[in-house]
């Protein structure tokens, strides 16, 4: 190609691919390699290698990306939404939209497991946590989940685990949301549990079942008050939860006023569009006495070492890890950026806003109904807040129809009546469209105000958001600084490298990320007529053939909407499987010492057995060891779980070895997606043998992991497995694992947009720079930091994890206080302590420059010797920068009395001088915040308090 010829393949390499072509050489002479395919000859075994080239045709220029993300959101078909069943119509302020939605300083951050350097995260979801128990009435509330189904099923698990009797069924509400009971039955199947679904006034025994969840307001808008039923339940030792709109308990008594144990919910109508099913931000709150057994993330109030003010993660971090099969839940990621845009809708509006929202959705709700019986027809039920259902007998059709051409959606419920929900984009010309399709063409909204529809008996009267924080000045400008100091408090992409191993922090760029907010593709109710959405169908078809050509599946399902979902569907999958074939019996799961701890959580949430197979000395999975367990066990065995390339960062020369071992006991392969950015166009999971993987796309397909979530984790199978993929009551299908059928399917656009961009060729080339940064990270800080695990030619696969553990005993620094100089040096630090304890795992990813990774290895060099002057005693063994880190610009003034220089402290090799990151808090203390658990936002004489 001559030099002045344009390759938009070319364009790609500079756009996500960090080092030039000749950077890339100068890598690999320090790693030894001779070129790129002699490097991947040395690290990938032989016998994985797939044989024909990943081709998707010519990549994309942005330019051209953009017009064919147009075309095919035009195909989409934009009418208002007044179907209700979870999912409203909403408005996102224009400022948050622009300083947080789209904004890579808040959707580039990864989860907030290093509190110093997350502090502006921590405080928006402390708010989020504030605002759900306030609205709730109950005590503590986590950080988020992933949507209302799976948070209700959450909900089931923990009333489980906390109910008195032993009883084995599940009462639902009849009302709830049919996603709601399709993902309750789903989750207690395996679990052997009953799913009892009927009236809670007249069918529900409390004496038969451990727990119940109410639907508050109901799906056809019923609203009843479940202080009897609840009670009851109390009574007999069993768990009540309920599901509440968070909107309506601005008006309405809330849950823990009833005496409820739970309240789940969806906080999407908090300023997040529908987005065709997500993502959205659930929420769960409970009583105190429960709180040790909430699943998902806790912010929690703490101080730093200086006694300021800072906040935290609490009690379950990183449960799944510690407790593995034994966790609570799978659940180790949340819905973070939309918590954040949700909790700043509330600080947007205020509790006086958001109550004058919610009257003027019951106002507009009461005037459609009013105008409805007018006509004619009758209306159910007395009492609403913003759902009405209408019988309209043989003409169901016709009035849908009718809503159609007038430009809306209605809902079918039964065969003879329709359900309408308004919402806060509901205006006086969308009321008469409605009204024109049922035959009123003459019925015109007048000025007046009609009276409340609300049972009186159930009008709030409790106070909430009381906090300051809902009552700052929301005058834009203070809204946008308030927003800009809480991102400047953080470290996320848009700033340095953030080198976490297994956790693929890569470009999230400008052009993949466009689309997402265009209405067209965020403004559409999942459960529109299929021909509205013919510009999604389209994109995920197209996404899932992609996909399959990236992994040698057969299909791929959409539905799970993180990757931990995605784990439990594929396992789902394959007990279908067996099920299918008379074979119930298989329920065991072989699963390394290594693997994540999702891995056993969801084997046990399926109702597997977990069996541990050792690591050898390379840390390897042990060939004999999974050999003779998979021959003890055979009989009975379901499935293995195995991450390739491992999670100690090598390609194992035994993976296709122990595909054939599984199968040849008759159980299934589950190959964990996680590292997937190490084989995109050098090997296929299904051709190396497995049966099923999960693929995080928040990760490998560029959908940002916004500071612990959105994430999608959809599934791919091999054709055997293909019924036995999740379905949803929508499509007509069961065995749904979320709340809406293609989980959060409009952040799909940024990994479509990413395929386009690059082309096979270009996702190979990423492949392959990831491989290369990773083995010259390595080779790079060998002769001061050890790395543990190397492949046969000595080469690691796309991260490697390097030993810090002996400096404890020569210099008493520990991984954490490593990780914390690194802060000082402007750098997230890499994954801690895991899969080995006391260790460091790193993994650069293809998007970092040559620049920026010798920035992070120089930082890690001096951070060495930093720590060879405390072993040489030149550095006090306990006052050092190291034990004192992070830094922060406070340490700049006033009394100085360590060992050290302020210019040491604050501005190691590494830092970027004027343009340095400083950490708002001093090293955040953990024993502290565990003692005194605060994990809502405090009043503001709490703060001096803490600094005492």
């Amino acid at each position: 190609m001559s030099a002045d010829r344009y390759d938009p393949y070319d364009f790609a390499n500079r756009r996500h691919i960090g080092p030039t072509h000749a950077e890339i050489s100068e890598m690999l002479a320090v790693v030894g390699a001779p070129d790129l395919p002699g490097l991947i000859d040395e690290t990938l075994p032989a016998n994985i290698r797939q044989d024909e080239r990943l081709d998707f045709g010519r990549a994309l220029t942005e330019r051209r990306v953009i017009e064919h993300m147009r075309a095919t959101a035009d195909k989409n078909r934009l009418l208002v939404s007044l179907i209700g069943q979870g999912y409203h119509g909403t408005t996102m302020p224009p400022a948050i939209q622009r300083n947080i939605f789209e904004n890579p300083a808040w959707y580039t951050a990864y989860s907030p497991y290093q509190p110093e350097i997350s502090q502006g995260r921590l405080e928006a979801l402390l708010n989020f946590q504030t605002l759900v128990c306030d609205l709730t009435g109950l005590d503590v509330a986590n950080a988020s989940l992933l949507d209302e189904a799976t948070a209700a099923a959450e909900a089931m698990g923990m009333a489980r685990r906390g109910a008195e009797t032993r009883a084995d069924a599940f009462f639902v509400d009849a009302n709830c949301l049919p996603q709601t009971i399709a993902v309750l039955k789903t989750r207690a199947a395996p679990l052997g549990w009953r799913i009892v679904v009927g009236d809670p006034f007249t069918d529900l025994d409390p004496t038969a079942v451990f727990g119940a969840i109410f639907q508050y307001p109901g799906v056809c808008g019923e609203i009843h008050d479940f202080t009897g039923p609840i009670a009851a339940l109390h009574e007999a030792g069993a768990v009540a939860a309920v599901a509440a709109d968070p909107l309506a308990l601005t008006l309405l008594k809330p849950p823990g006023e009833m005496g409820a144990d739970i309240a789940v919910g969806s906080m999407q109508r908090y300023g997040v569009p529908m987005g065709y099913g997500g993502p959205h931000a659930a929420y769960m709150a409970t009583r105190d006495a429960h709180k040790r057994a909430l699943p998902g993330r806790i912010v929690g109030v703490s101080v730093d070492a200086k006694g300021n003010r800072a906040y935290r993660l609490a009690l379950q971090t990183r449960e799944q890890h510690i407790r593995r099969e034994k966790a609570t839940s799978n659940i180790c990621t949340s819905q973070v950026l939309l918590a954040v845009i949700a909790s700043m809708y509330a600080v947007y509006h205020g509790p006086r806003g958001l109550k004058a929202i919610a009257e003027r959705v019951h106002r507009d709700a009461v005037r459609l109904a009013e105008g409805l019986t007018q006509i004619g027809f009758t209306v159910q039920p007395a009492t609403f807040f913003d759902t009405i259902t209408v019988e309209v007998g043989p003409f169901q059709g016709l009035i849908l129809g009718n809503a159609v051409a007038n430009g809306v959606n209605l809902r079918k419920v039964g065969a003879d009546r329709i359900g309408i929900t308004v919402d806060e984009r509901t205006r006086p010309d969308i009321i008469q469209a409605v009204w024109r399709a049922f035959g009123g063409e003459h019925l015109t909204c007048d000025e007046g105000w009609p009276g409340s529809r609300l049972p009186q008996d159930l009008v709030r009267t409790s106070e909430y958001l009381t906090h300051p924080i809902f009552h700052m000045n929301r005058a834009e400008s203070e809204m946008t600084r308030y927003m800009r100091r809480l991102a400047d408090r953080d470290l996320a992409l848009d700033r340095a490298m953030i080198p976490l191993g297994s956790c693929t922090m890569k470009l999230n760029a400008t052009v993949e990320m466009l689309p997402i907010s265009w209405p067209e593709f965020s403004e559409i109710h999942p459960f529109v007529p299929a021909d509205q959405a013919a510009g999604y169908r389209e994109l995920i078809d197209d996404l899932a053939a992609k996909l399959c050509a990236v992994t040698g599946y057969d299909a791929i399902s959409m539905q799970p909407n993180s990757g931990a979902q995605g784990e439990y569907a594929g396992l789902l999958a394959i007990r279908g499987y067996h099920l299918a074939r008379g074979e119930g019996h298989r329920t065991i799961c072989l699963i390394p010492s290594s693997a994540h701890g999702t891995n056993p959580a969801s084997a046990q949430m399926c109702g597997m057995s977990v069996v541990v197979v050792g690591a050898d000395p390379h840390g390897n999975i042990d060939l004999d060891d999974f050999r003779a367990k998979a021959a003890q066990h055979g009989p009975n065995l379901a499935a293995c779980m195995i991450t390739y390339p491992s999670t100690h960062g090598v390609f194992e020369e035994g993976v296709r070895e122990i595909c054939d071992i599984v199968h040849a006991h008759g159980g299934q392969v589950y190959l964990d997606g996680a590292n997937l950015n190490a084989l995109v166009g050098l090997a296929q999971p299904g051709a190396v043998g497995a049966d099923v993987s999960h693929l995080n796309l928040h990760k490998t397909f560029c959908i940002p992991h916004g500071g612990g979530g959105p994430g999608m984790g959809p599934i791919g199978v091999k054709a055997h497995l293909i019924p036995h993929l999740p379905g949803h009551p929508e499509t007509g299908g069961e065995g749904a694992v979320s709340a809406a059928p293609f989980g959060s399917a409009s952040i799909l656009p940024i990994s479509w947009s990413y395929c386009l961009l690059m082309g096979g060729r270009g996702l190979t080339q990423a492949t392959r720079i990831a491989i290369l940064s990773a083995n010259y990270i390595a080779k790079r800080l060998e002769p001061a930091y050890p790395v543990l695990y190397a492949g046969r030619n000595g080469r690691v696969a796309h991260e490697c994890i390097i030993d810090v553990r002996p400096f404890q005993k020569s210099a008493g620094i520990s991984v954490d206080d490593i990780a914390k100089r690194l802060i000082d040096c402007g750098f997230h630090p890499p994954t801690m302590s895991w899969p080995v304890a006391g260790t460091l795992m790193i993994e650069p990813t293809e998007s970092e420059t040559k620049a920026e990774i010798d920035r992070f290895c120089d930082a890690m060099l001096a951070i060495r010797e930093e720590i060879r002057a405390i072993e040489e005693e030149r550095s006090d063994r306990q006052n050092n920068p190291l034990k004192n880190a992070p830094h922060t610009v406070q340490d700049l003034i006033g009394a100085w009395e360590r060992p050290y220089s302020r210019e040491a402290a604050c501005f190691p090799a590494g830092t970027l001088g004027i343009d340095k990151y400083w950490p708002p808090v001093n090293r955040v203390d953990n024993a502290y915040g565990d003692r005194n658990l605060m994990c809502s936002c405090p009043p503001p004489e709490a703060y001096g308090k803490a600094a005492e």
